[in-house]
């Protein structure tokens, strides 16, 4: 094999691993928004989402603590990761806070439409281009949430404005990922993320705290913390391998979690609409990484693929 053709296996390996890493974060998310849907019937939202950001920040040091390992802490774009931050801040807010009020199929519905912001977003701020396949794919799989979500958006609840200020604020925040990848460690990203949101989030607390009622909904709070934490570092590692419009689309089988979750915990019991609209984005989803194959086993005479992955 030649060097050239080395190097697209090697890419392509990447990319794949990438995807792997981003269906395993939105699978930890999902459990994550499921907890914290919980939680809101307990104690104030901006408890909770503080509460997943200090645990998470204090089960990361346990592993890659700043103060024995120096070099988490320093950064080579301090600004990108403050931004970073105060981003996925404001998109964890938002999303709990729409938790409190929707159900979780309804939240991920308007979730599921980040993956246009992170398309668009990537064009002048990471200089990618998207081939025609993947804009249809992405398209189709929104074609499914919409089916999914049809009987709710007959009459749209106002707390959806706080999951579409989360959405495109999360968009955002994964656009930067890919930025700041090229600078910082994973483990340098994944502490600013936390650090940041607890910094932010804490001079709210003493306007609403509330002493957990049970050893049970304490030990939940220090749960959604792991989950975040374990979740982002698979999302940010996945970054560092793919480009983000590759990972996007894969957010869609946080839908097949969603599911199995707001049955198991809420008792929610899908309707056809929502089997129907899951084929579809799974459809979608195994569509690009069928492509993601094919393209890998297609040469030009040169033994590299001629033109950007689609």
């Amino acid at each position: 094999m030649t060097s050239p053709m080395k190097d697209f296996a090697h890419q392509r390996r990447q990319r794949l691993i990438g995807i792997a890493l981003m269906c395993c974060a939105v699978g930890l998310f999902a459990c994550l928004d499921t907890i914290a849907k919980y939680l809101n019937t307990q104690l104030d939202t901006m408890q909770v989402a503080w509460a997943r950001y200090a645990a998470a920040l204090a089960v990361t040091a346990l592993a890659s603590n700043p103060l024995k390992i120096p070099t988490v802490a320093r950064t080579s774009r301090l600004d990108l990761q403050i931004v970073r931050g105060l981003l996925l801040a404001a998109s964890t807010v938002g999303n709990f806070l729409a938790l409190r009020w929707m159900q979780l199929d309804e939240v991920l519905s308007i979730i599921f439409t980040f993956p246009f912001i992170v398309a668009i977003a990537s064009i002048p701020l990471l200089g990618e281009r998207i081939g025609w396949r993947r804009w249809s794919a992405i398209l189709f799989g929104f074609g499914g949430v919409l089916l999914i979500t049809r009987p709710g958006f007959e009459k749209v609840n106002p707390a959806a404005l706080f999951s579409l200020g989360a959405t495109t604020c999360y968009g955002f925040y994964a656009v930067m990922t890919r930025i700041v990848s090229r600078y910082d460690s994973n483990q340098t990203s994944l502490f600013y993320n936390n650090a940041v949101g607890t910094a932010v989030l804490l001079p709210v607390m003493p306007f609403v705290w509330q002493t957990p009622g049970s050893w049970f909904i304490t030990l939940l709070l220090v749960v959604i913390g792991v989950l975040g934490a374990v979740g982002h570092f698979c999302l940010i590692s996945g970054h560092k391998l793919a480009p983000a419009s590759v990972l996007s689309p894969f957010v869609y089988t946080q839908l097949i979690w969603v599911v199995i979750l707001g049955y198991l915990v809420f008792g929610h019991v899908p309707t056809g609409w929502t089997m129907a609209g899951a084929s579809i984005v799974v459809g979608s989803g195994l569509y690009l990484l069928y492509r993601e194959r094919k393209l890998g086993r297609q040469t030009t005479s040169e033994g590299v693929v001629e033109g950007p992955l689609e």
